[in-house]
């Protein structure tokens, strides 16, 4: 954490924090839609099949992708970089390949894109729903006319914005499409949040970030935004420390914590 910094809780409650704010990026999987499941469930496929066909020479590092590995090595990140970093992890060294290919274990490609394949199909098997506590403060915000993004590193973010009834919440929204388009790098690099500020015309300084992912607080940290909430959905005993660590002013289970009584519609 960078000297000077404050964090919400010593002496500053986080709901008047965001107060001082006048827009707010959400993070989109795991913050406002349940999909960060499905993404998790869809990589231990992926990286489970690659690892059986290209064993680590360690036999500890053969052991299979869980939960630990998907918070530290991919989630909050694009395809490309979380499959390069967990692999890397296992010193297995494949090819990077392409988005393109077809979906396989012989290169970097190739498992993002059997990831990919796998998380598409379970998406629009089911329905995917907002978060009820974060629906209590999209609604408050907006009653506030406080102005909201949303970004993801995903390209199903759109879709799943639209069909969990939230997209019309938000002014913009900067997902792996259009960074892809800008060439922006994806987190921990602040940029796709920057974006997203600046298309709603504010500055860093004055603007909020919600992020449940290492990557993703770290990025709001970097970027020089005013508040950093970190969400653990997780359950796990060091995800609050890791967040708090990365950058975020505080954690919190569910984004109604960041209502009072006197803040809620």
């Amino acid at each position: 954490m960078s000297a000077g910094r404050r964090r919400a809780g010593a002496g500053e409650a986080p709901a008047d924090r965001l107060q001082q704010v006048v827009g707010v990026v959400f993070d989109t999987d795991g913050v406002i839609i349940d999909s960060a499941r499905l993404h998790a469930a869809a990589w231990k496929t992926a990286f489970d099949a690659c690892l059986k066909a290209n064993p680590p020479d360690d036999p500890p590092a053969r052991r299979p992708f869980d939960r630990d590995d998907y918070l530290r090595y991919v989630d909050g990140k694009s395809r490309m970089d979380g499959a390069a970093s967990f692999l890397a992890s296992r010193g297995i060294a494949l090819p990077p390949g392409t988005l393109a290919e077809p979906p396989g274990t012989d290169t970097v490609g190739a498992v993002a894109a059997c990831k990919e394949q796998i998380f598409t199909e379970r998406i629009r098997a089911r329905k995917v729903d907002a978060y009820p506590g974060t629906l209590l403060l999209l609604r408050h915000l907006r009653a506030r006319g406080v102005a909201m993004a949303a970004v993801s590193a995903s390209r199903h973010a759109g879709e799943l914005l639209d069909r969990s009834g939230v997209l019309p919440y938000f002014a913009v929204l900067v997902d792996g499409v259009e960074g892809g388009r800008l060439g922006l790098p994806g987190k921990p690099a602040p940029d796709l949040f920057l974006a997203a500020a600046g298309r709603l015309g504010l500055p860093a300084s004055r603007t909020a970030v919600i992020e449940d992912s290492l990557a993703g607080v770290e990025a709001g940290r970097r970027g020089g935004f005013h508040l950093v909430v970190g969400v653990d959905r997780s359950a796990g005993p060091d995800t609050r420390a890791a967040l708090l660590d990365r950058g975020a002013d505080v954690v919190v289970d569910d984004l109604s914590e960041l209502l009072t009584d006197s803040t809620e519609d």
